[in-house]
């Protein structure tokens, strides 16, 4: 009969043993990460310093032009003629029974199909059909490498819009911006890597930019669209002369601070945004000087037009073209003037003639700048919403948020200019050929900026953090580059 006692007392004796092993390959593993150099060693002082890419890079720098929103793609670039032939009748059986994983896309429609009002021609030696609501954007449909069938993982506007910017459906995590920065640094050390252009920012806020764990100075910095592009730079002319002594006292003062704290990220990227800030007082005034530019350059972006939204996003459009001009590494435009966007639930027609008026024309001025001045070659410019739109009635004439099948575009930075990768299903609700997550996404975006997605990480409370998660769980999407 087994002794209660002794088979007690050997348990304790094993399983004591295991965690002593637990703990012993633990210690072996931080004493084994604390002899390993960091994967990104950055100069606490000067963390923009610009750094090597891990491999030969195509593209310098980014521009992402944020369509907040969810814009009903198949209404702009993606052609579905047989929408058209089914526009009033109910969705197809087969359709109805495939899976509803993130939930809710046929929740709140009509079984209703409604084809936009809008004609279509193809364009370009591609021959790609675009939509009437993009005559300006169709000139440069051979530059642009289309991806129709992106999915997210969210229906909804902040969880969704996280997920495209930072590779998570919840606030918290480091923006792409910050971590190609954090890559990288930026050729200039007089302006902020990662530089915002917004009226209205993305539902969710300053978590789409954030640099969440990653040191301060890897945050995305907002410049203004109309005047000075940051407020409060110049000092009064009163202190004007005693302004750099003023500042190496503090200075003295911070670092003497900080080295009784080693390992408080705050604090040095207090001392290098003091640092940036003096720099940035001439560079920063001289980026918003848009009145030194042509007048052909400002009317072909439509900053005198009667449409002020049109004006106002142009003005974005043409400061981020002379942001990555000077060397800043990554520049994101929100087109939103509201908390709406392209988010048409209700009179889906008005919304997107709206926003297509607003963002068509200083786009392709964008891109026909970028490409006189040899600047597409190195600058990788991504159009892309948080979502798609439900082919299937909502409301007054409107559509619901799509997360299964989405358009976005890329363009320069080394991509196959006129390639049309994947596909949505006859009526664009869902992506059925070659599907394309965020994090894939986000991998071919990393891969064109000379960057490995899994060797780009940060260790964060004991674990190794990156922009497309677990190692090895993305692939870059293929056919996008040359």
């Amino acid at each position: 009969m087994l002794n209660f006692e002794q088979s007690r007392r050997d348990f304790l004796c094993r399983s004591g043993g295991g965690f002593a092993s637990v703990a012993l390959s633990a210690l072996l593993a931080e004493e084994s990460q604390a002899n390993q150099p960091p994967a990104f060693p950055i100069d606490s002082l000067n963390p923009l310093a610009e750094r090597v890419s891990q491999f030969a890079p195509r593209a310098k720098s980014v521009i992402f032009l944020f369509q907040y929103g969810g814009p009903s793609t198949f209404d702009l670039l993606d052609y579905k003629p047989e929408l058209l032939k089914l526009n009033g009748k109910p969705v197809p059986e087969s359709l109805k029974r495939q899976p509803d994983r993130v939930g809710g896309v046929f929740n709140h429609c009509k079984d209703e199909l409604m084809a936009g009002p809008w004609k279509w021609a193809q364009h370009g030696e591609s021959g790609h059909w675009v939509s009437e609501l993009l005559p300006h954007t169709a000139r440069h449909i051979d530059d642009l490498c289309q991806v129709r069938s992106m999915y997210s993982e969210s229906s909804n506007h902040a969880p969704a819009t996280y997920l495209m910017n930072t590779g998570a459906i919840l606030g918290g995590k480091p923006s792409l911006g910050s971590w190609v920065t954090y890559g990288l640094g930026s050729a200039n050390q007089n302006l902020p890597g990662y530089v915002l252009l917004y009226k209205v920012g993305g539902l969710g806020g300053s978590a789409n930019w954030s640099n969440a764990f990653l040191p301060a100075a890897f945050q995305g910095t907002q410049f203004r669209h109309e005047g000075s592009p940051v407020l409060n730079l110049q000092p009064p002319a009163s202190l004007a002369d005693v302004q750099r002594s003023t500042l190496d006292f503090a200075q003295t003062l911070n670092r003497k601070h900080a080295s009784h704290r080693p390992g408080v990220l705050d604090l040095d990227g207090r001392i290098a945004s003091y640092e940036l800030a003096y720099r940035m007082q001439s560079a920063a005034l001289d980026i918003g000087e848009l009145s030194l530019e042509t007048q052909a350059t400002q009317e072909s972006y439509g900053l005198q037009d009667a449409n002020k939204d049109k004006a106002l996003f142009g003005r974005m459009c043409l400061l981020s073209r002379r942001l990555v001009e000077k060397g800043v590494r990554f520049v994101q435009l929100y087109n939103a003037v509201d908390k709406l966007g392209w988010d048409g639930h209700d009179h889906n027609t008005e919304f997107h003639n709206r926003n297509a008026a607003q963002t068509d024309q200083p786009i392709a001025a964008l891109l026909a700048d970028l490409k006189q001045r040899g600047l597409l070659d190195t600058t990788l410019v991504i159009w892309a919403g948080e979502f798609g739109r439900t082919p299937m009635k909502q409301g007054n004439d409107g559509r619901n948020h799509n997360p299964y099948g989405f358009t976005i575009w890329l363009a320069g930075g080394g991509v196959n200019g006129g390639k049309v990768i994947g596909a949505t299903d006859e009526i664009g609700l869902r992506a059925v050929d070659e599907p394309q997550s965020v994090k894939n996404l986000h991998a071919t975006i990393l891969t064109a900026l000379g960057l490995s997605p899994d060797h780009l990480y940060f260790e964060h409370n004991g674990r190794q953090e990156r922009l497309t998660g677990v190692a090895q769980s993305w692939r870059t999407i293929p056919g996008v580059f040359l």
